[in-house]
């Protein structure tokens, strides 16, 4: 992984976890545990997917629908 590529990934986890403080009204530790343990991340950090680079709004109603219902599509 490049470093390009995980600085990407690592704001869109941060962008991600605020979302979810604001939404949830999470501390930050529970938020990023929640993007952390999600199945959403396995798929960002499997970068044949592409979602890395998707915008952090698409990347979040993913995770919305995954904490709903358990998985994501």
């Amino acid at each position: 992984m490049t470093e390009e590529t995980r600085f990407l990934i690592d704001s869109l986890v941060e962008q991600l976890a605020l979302m979810a403080m604001d939404e949830y009204k999470l501390p930050m530790p529970k938020a990023l545990e929640l993007v952390y343990n999600s199945q959403l991340y396995d798929k960002i950090m499997d970068l044949e997917t592409g979602l890395y680079y998707q915008s952090a709004r698409y990347n979040y109603e993913l995770l919305r629908h995954e904490v709903r219902y358990g998985k994501i599509v």
